[in-house]
């Protein structure tokens, strides 16, 4: 059996890497001594792929469709995968994202039961137009329950001010309107289309030989490729959509979301470097220990559920932060003038060594984690890049480097969305 080893010596850690004769990749990290085993199947197919072309022909399906057939999947004919994982001691778990659509569990025992099961199920969709309509209904319910979710809201309110056209921005159930128009049909041409083996990848994270976790796969998978699809995004333009959204809802504080759009359509590695430059030059502008922070908290600006996140992938990139705040846009206001300030000075050798060092601890420290290490390897392959080169690329990434992508990504205005009370 023929597959690469990838050693990375400064993380003590090494991925077995298979191709299975499909051409879909296989990705095992071992964990010596670990009890927890994780096993993920998934597809590069989100919610922001409605618009696809296969064999020349471009496709438009409704939004919300990858969700739709997440939830369809777990439903087989002879019961619910859910249960079945679950009378085998495994946990089991699906998620739909803007660009993938991944099957899981964890389990301490009977792995091997586990994994042909996951395995099984994710290629034998079971789909009729009786129990496609009932799921309709439920997961109408979902949407009309993030409707009145505030931290949802606030999120996809703020995504809908950075971006103008881009798919991103829709929400990830998609509405009532357009699952009404998902039929069994189409549920099938969007499997037939996007899950197949070029399209997917499995990751193992556990206490096995490698060679057990490729002979299952060989064993079990089946499927051939359908040909290859092309995912169609309209072109979005640089400016955003609007600087401010609000909305009323049954909150006890107002929420707010503030972001700016990332304008850099990069993959690889560079999109690593990319990713943690930011996240350093984030967390020296507003993390826990800065001035920025210390203030809005003293000055009961912010409280403890203020946060940030850099979110970034090979077709959008946004940098995002808020909270709960009873003045939010007098917040807005001093968090950007004290990027302004940053921007304008940079960051200091002092701040960025320390930040860098803590940061790259944080990353180390994950690895101790099975169920992290899966999640990561899996959405870096789906953006071509490699989790384990992260420690090579915090070795690059330098102050002027950081400073740089700062003040490039903050030449780009900034939006606010805000959620008041009824």
């Amino acid at each position: 059996m023929n597959y690469r080893t990838l050693t990375y010596d400064k993380i003590g850690e090494t991925i077995y890497e298979y191709e299975h004769k499909t051409g879909m990749k296989v990705l095992f990290v071992k964990k010596t001594g670990y009890n927890k085993k994780t096993a993920m199947f998934g597809t590069n197919y989100g919610s922001m792929d409605s618009v696809f072309e296969v064999r020349g022909k471009e496709i438009h399906v409704p939004d919300g469709i990858a969700h739709f057939l997440e939830h369809k999947l777990f439903e087989q004919e002879d019961g619910n995968m859910l249960d079945k994982f679950t009378s085998l001691g495994a946990s089991p778990n699906a998620f739909t994202s803007f660009s993938q659509t991944v099957y899981y569990f964890s389990c301490t025992d009977l792995f091997e039961e586990n994994f042909r099961m996951l395995l099984d199920y994710v290629q034998k969709p079971w789909l009729t137009d009786e129990n496609v309509e009932k799921e309709k209904g439920i997961i109408g319910q979902e949407i009309r329950m993030y409707e009145d979710n505030a931290d949802w809201r606030v999120f996809f309110n703020l995504l809908d001010c950075l971006y103008v056209k881009h798919p991103v921005k829709i929400e990830i159930a998609g509405t009532i309107d357009s699952i009404s128009k998902i039929n069994k049909e189409l549920l099938y041409d969007c499997y037939n289309t996007f899950y197949t083996p070029s399209n997917m990848a499995v990751v193992v994270v556990g206490d096995f030989e490698p060679e057990s976790i490729f002979s299952i796969v060989d064993e079990m998978i089946h499927f051939k490729n359908a040909g290859k699809v092309e995912k169609k995004y309209p072109d979005e333009p640089e400016e955003i959509n609007m600087e401010y959204k609000e909305q009323k809802l049954a909150v006890s504080m107002p929420l707010f979301n503030m972001g700016v759009k990332d304008n850099a359509r990069v993959t690889g590695f560079e999109l690593l470097k990319r990713r943690i430059a930011l996240g350093i030059a984030l967390y020296h502008t507003m993390g826990r220990s800065s001035d920025l922070y210390s203030r809005l908290y003293e000055e009961r600006l912010i409280n403890d559920s203020f946060q940030f996140d850099v979110s970034l992938n090979k077709s959008y990139g946004y940098l995002s932060w808020g909270g709960q705040s009873p003045d939010p846009k007098k917040t807005a206001g001093i968090i950007s003038e004290a990027i302004n300030e940053i921007k304008s000075k940079g960051i200091v050798q002092e701040a960025f060594d320390r930040i860098k060092k803590s940061q790259e601890g944080m990353f180390i420290r994950s690895l101790n984690s099975v169920d992290n290490i899966a999640r990561e390897l899996m959405d870096s392959y789906f953006n071509d890049t490699n989790y384990f080169d992260v420690g090579k690329a915090y070795e690059q990434v330098d102050i002027d480097y950081t400073n740089s992508v700062f003040r490039e990504v903050f030449e780009n205005r900034t939006a606010l969305a805000v959620i008041n009370p009824l």
